[in-house]
């Protein structure tokens, strides 16, 4: 069995997928029971996932990305919401706490209330915040995939608009990126990128 550290040098951003190969709803939703686990703020859970493999669908997703091959040739294309209004789901999250007495309804109307400060109203936070969330939560979901044997690419490289209209997305989901999926197509990988030493992006003071 591999080691974490094994996992994490061995993922890397596949350019290219085995065209034709399909990965199981069953699969896919294994994959996200361990994704639902990534931290969030105030546990709000902003990430929302859209996948597809509807062949029609995705090379639509397929032109949305700019002709992007590697969109084409991945067995499944997903776009990684963050939620602008996951602040709003904040009295549910919080309500089992409080019906198993794990929370008063003091610490709840708190907490309530903070939340609502922080996000009402500032439309700049509640981006800002899905963003985050959604990528942390979609790096999560990218090791969890390297372990059970796929590969991935996380993208930006696509008109968000353009995907939006294609999945008819409501106002409130902000696309963080685009996550393709599939077996790498080992003929055609490159050599890992160079990698900047840690005291070069790390200070510790």
């Amino acid at each position: 069995m591999s080691t974490f550290s094994d996992l994490v040098q061995a993922r890397r951003s596949a350019m290219n997928f085995v065209e034709g190969v399909t990965i199981s709803k069953a699969e896919l939703e294994e994959m996200f029971s361990l994704a639902r686990l990534a931290p969030s703020s105030n546990n709000l859970q902003h990430a929302h996932y859209k996948v597809i493999t509807d062949p029609v669908v995705k090379e639509q997703l397929h032109k949305d990305a700019y002709n992007q091959y590697k969109v084409h040739t991945a067995s499944a294309v997903i776009i990684v919401y963050g939620d602008k209004n996951a602040y709003l789901q904040a009295p549910e999250i919080y309500g089992g706490l409080k019906l198993l007495g794990a929370m008063s309804q003091e610490e709840y109307d708190s907490t309530i209330q903070s939340i609502n400060d922080a996000y009402s109203g500032n439309d700049q936070f509640q981006r800002d915040e899905a963003i985050r969330n959604a990528s942390l939560s979609a790096m999560q979901f990218m090791l969890i995939a390297k372990d059970k044997g796929w590969d991935t690419c996380p993208m930006i490289g696509f008109d968000p608009a353009a995907v939006n209209a294609t999945l008819n997305a409501p106002d409130n989901f902000v696309p963080a990126l685009m996550i393709t999926i599939g077996k790498d197509n080992k003929r055609k990988i490159r050599p890992r990128g160079y990698r900047k030493p840690v005291n070069e992006f790390v200070d510790f003071i």
